[in-house]
């Protein structure tokens, strides 16, 4: 399903970033929920490298992507957006209560319980590399990650989804777990290195993907001094 500008779900996004945040910025979420449901959307794009427009802090507190709009909501912050998404689509939240706040669970469990914790060493790794202060910091962050990784490969156990079919926390854990795709943290644990790779074998996460890595390429910048 193709981008649609003239769609009245809207999605921003950034124009281009570093190679390392390529293929994670968190509109991809959006993105891959969206063609799930097949939802035309539009994307409306802002410069990562500069600061934000001054109104742009009414849709999006922090300034950060994405924010999102449709005919109902105006809302921020990711996982915000994809449980407004799946209470409006069963193939992203069962109908059944108690599967439906399950799923929800895990959608959270994402942010709250793994994802700081691989941010520390993004940090240590992307941001910080180099620093004399990393060396001794780096293996605990890894030995945490770790054992968090161990619990929830024993909450997956054997199945293929977390809570038996795809959701919105399948999806939320998967583009999280993505952030560790410049370590094998993810590969050494086989039952979680085939759940992201069955999350990104979906189509939806393919073409979502697609698009994102699409705006990045035709908006990379020239080396200094080349003509425009």
């Amino acid at each position: 399903m193709p981008v649609d500008s003239k769609a009245s779900t809207e999605v921003t996004a950034f124009r281009w970033v570093p190679d390392f945040a390529a293929g994670l910025v968190r509109d991809l979420r959006i993105r891959w929920a969206l063609e799930e449901i097949e939802r035309p959307y539009g994307i409306r794009l802002l410069d990562a490298l500069n600061p934000r427009p001054a109104d742009y802090f009414h849709e999006q507190p922090f300034g950060q992507v994405p924010s999102y709009r449709d005919d109902q909501v105006q809302l921020f912050e990711s996982g915000a957006i994809l449980i407004h998404l799946g209470l409006q689509d069963e193939r992203l939240l069962p109908a059944d209560v108690d599967q439906r706040m399950r799923s929800i669970a895990w959608l959270i469990a994402a942010l709250n319980s793994v994802e700081p914790m691989l941010f520390e060493l993004i940090n240590i790794d992307i941001f910080n590399r180099g620093q004399d202060w990393t060396k001794e910091r780096r293996p605990q962050v890894i030995e945490k990650i770790q054992a968090r990784l161990k619990l929830l490969s024993d909450a997956l156990g054997d199945k293929e989804w977390l809570e038996g079919r795809f959701t919105i926390g399948d999806l939320m854990m998967v583009s999280v777990l993505r952030n560790l795709r410049h370590t094998s943290l993810v590969a050494e644990v086989p039952n979680l290195d085939f759940y992201v790779k069955r999350g990104e074998a979906r189509p939806a996460f393919q073409r979502a993907l697609a698009d994102q890595l699409a705006v990045f390429a035709a908006n990379q910048p020239q080396p200094e001094g080349e003509a425009a």
